[in-house]
C-alpha cells in the first residue's frame, strides 16, 4: 500500500499515488513518452513537479503560453527542437538525466505529433505531456498516436487513502492498509470517510480544507472549478448552438449525476438527443463525466449494452455536494445510503473504483434486467478471474437485496458484495429461489480496495 509524507510549501502539497507510477515508468528500459490524462485541477502539474525532484534536469513548458507553444511550430527535427527549447529556457544542462514536461499540450497539435519522435530519436530524454482537453483536440485535429510510441497514465481526484495520507497518515492509515480491517478501527475510519465524501478529492479543495478546517472556505474554490470547466469545454464546441448545449449540460451535471439519464431533454431542456449526446460525449473526453452503460450478463465476458440508458458519473462527489446544496445536512446521517436517496454513496464508491488503476481509464458497468413488472438493477459489476461479481451499495437487511438475489439466481458462482455503513463481515444468504451464496459485507470506506478484498474473500471461501 501507499505510504508517504505530506510535503509542505505554503499550504500542503499533497503526495499522490501517481508518483509511484511515474517512478516505475522512469526506471523501465522500454519507457516511452508518457501522456498524463485527467480533468482540469486534479493535480497533474503538481504531481509532475514533485516527480521532477527525482531527475537532474527539469524543463517545464506550458503551451497555454505563446512563447512556449511557438517553439514547436518551426519545422525542426526533434534534436534541433530540444536545443531550441534549451535556448528558450536559457538552460545549461547538468550531467545526468533530463525531464521535459509539456503541460497543456492540447494547445499544440504539432507538439502532440512530435512526441513519437522523442521515442524514436531521443529515448534518453524523459518526456511527459499532460492536458485536460487532449482527447478532444486529438479528435478535432484527426490525430492518432502511432501504436507503441506513447503510453498513458490517468489521474483522478484524490482517493480516501490519499486523504488519510494528507492528514499525516498515522494509525488510521495503518488500519486502512490491513486486510482484513480490524473492528476497533471501524468507527474512526467511517467518520474520516464521511468527511472525505463531504469535501471530495479535488486537490485545491483538500488543501484549502487542511489549511482552514472550515467547509465554508471551500465555496470560492468550488465556484472557480465550475467556471473553469464551463470555459474549457466551450472552447471545443463546433458552433454556437453546441456551446449553448454544453454550457447547459455542465451546469446540469451535478443534478443529474448518479442517475440513469436520457439525452432527449437532458436537464429539463428542449435540446434534442443528438446535440445533447454530442455535448456529453465531448465533456466525457475532458474526463469531467463518465457515461456508464449497463450489461445484462452474469458471466464473462462482460458485454455492454449501449442501447440502454447510461448512468451519469460526475468528476467529484464533493463538487456534487456543494452544487446541490447538500453540505448543510450531510452530517445529519450516519449512513451514507440514507443521504440523498443513496446516490452519494453509490457515486463515491464508483469514484474510488475508477482511481484504483492509473494505467486505465476504466468504467465499471452496472447490471440490469428489464422486463415488464420485473425490473432489477445491481450497482456495479466487477470481474475477478472468471467470475462476474455483483456489488451493491445498500443499507438494510440482506433479505431486502432483491436485485442482488435476481443476479445470483442467474450467476454460475456463489459470491457477492455489499458496501454499507456496517462492519466487515461475511454472511450466508439464500435467495427466494433457494440458491445459497456468500455475501461480503464491506464498509463504504474500503471501496478503493474492493479488488483486494474480493480476492481475500474468494480465496478464503475456497474459490
Amino acid at each position: 500500500m501507499f505510504h508517504a509524507n505530506v510535503y509542505l510549501k505554503g499550504i500542503a502539497m499533497l503526495q499522490r499515488k501517481i508518483l509511484t507510477q511515474l517512478t516505475e515508468w522512469k526506471t523501465r528500459s522500454d519507457r516511452k513518452p508518457l501522456v498524463l490524462g485527467g480533468a482540469r485541477q486534479v493535480g497533474k502539474t503538481t504531481a509532475v513537479d514533485m516527480f521532477s525532484k527525482e531527475l537532474d534536469n527539469y524543463i517545464y513548458l506550458n503551451l497555454e503560453r505563446a512563447g512556449d507553444r511557438n517553439v514547436f511550430e518551426d519545422k525542426m527535427d526533434v534534436k534541433e527542437l530540444f536545443q531550441a527549447i534549451l535556448i528558450l529556457k536559457d538552460m545549461t544542462l547538468k550531467p545526468g538525466n533530463t525531464l521535459i514536461f509539456i503541460d497543456e499540450i492540447q494547445n499544440s497539435p504539432t507538439a502532440v505529433k512530435l512526441l513519437r519522435f522523442f521515442y524514436e530519436e531521443m529515448q534518453e530524454v524523459f518526456v511527459v505531456g499532460a492536458g485536460s482537453l487532449l482527447e478532444i483536440m486529438l479528435e478535432k485535429e484527426n490525430i492518432s498516436f502511432p501504436v507503441g510510441r506513447v503510453e498513458y497514465l490517468y489521474m483522478y481526484p484524490m482517493t480516501f487513502e490519499e486523504s488519510l495520507t494528507a492528514k499525516g497518515g498515522g494509525p488510521a492509515l495503518d488500519a486502512f492498509c490491513q486486510v482484513p480491517v480490524k473492528k476497533y478501527a471501524h468507527a474512526k475510519l467511517l467518520a474520516l470517510f464521511h468527511e472525505y465524501v463531504l469535501i471530495g478529492g479535488m486537490p485545491e479543495v483538500v488543501n484549502t480544507f487542511l489549511d482552514s478546517g472550515n467547509v465554508k472556505e471551500l465555496d470560492r474554490v468550488y465556484e472557480a472549478l465550475l467556471v473553469s470547466y464551463v470555459n474549457d469545454a466551450e472552447k471545443y464546441a463546433r458552433n454556437h448552438t453546441l456551446r449553448q448545449v454544453m454550457r447547459h449540460a455542465i451546469e446540469s451535471l451535478p443534478f443529474e449525476s448518479g442517475r440513469r439519464i436520457k439525452f432527449q431533454g437532458f436537464g429539463n431542456s428542449n435540446y434534442k438527443s443528438r446535440e445533447v449526446g454530442e455535448a456529453l460525449r465531448t465533456i466525457e473526453r475532458a474526463m469531467l463525466i463518465y457515461l456508464i452503460f449497463p450489461s445484462t450478463v452474469t458471466d464473462i465476458p462482460i458485454r455492454i449494452d449501449y442501447k440502454k440508458s447510461p448512468l451519469l458519473q460526475f468528476v467529484d462527489t464533493g463538487l456534487l455536494n456543494y452544487y446541490m446544496g447538500l453540505q448543510h445536512d450531510f452530517f445529519k446521517f450516519r449512513d451514507l445510503h440514507s443521504f440523498y436517496r443513496g446516490l452519494i454513496a453509490e457515486h463515491i464508491v464508483r469514484q474510488e473504483l475508477m482511481a484504483v488503476d492509473a494505467t486505465k481509464n476504466r468504467k465499471h458497468p452496472f447490471w440490469v434486467r428489464e422486463k415488464k413488472q420485473s425490473n432489477a438493477e445491481v450497482d456495479i459489476l466487477l470481474q475477478h478471474k472468471n467470475y462476474v461479481i455483483p456489488v451493491e451499495v445498500k443499507a438494510g437487511k440482506t433479505g431486502m437485496l432483491r436485485s442482488l438475489h435476481a443476479f445470483m439466481n442467474r450467476a454460475s458462482h456463489a459470491y457477492a458484495v455489499r458496501l454499507y455503513a456496517g462492519e466487515l463481515e461475511i454472511s450466508k444468504v439464500t435467495t427466494t429461489q433457494g440458491k445459497q451464496y456468500q455475501l461480503l459485507n464491506l464498509p463504504y470506506y474500503l471501496a478503493g480496495r474492493l479488488h483486494e478484498y474480493v480476492e481475500w474473500f474468494v480465496d478464503r471461501s475456497g474459490g
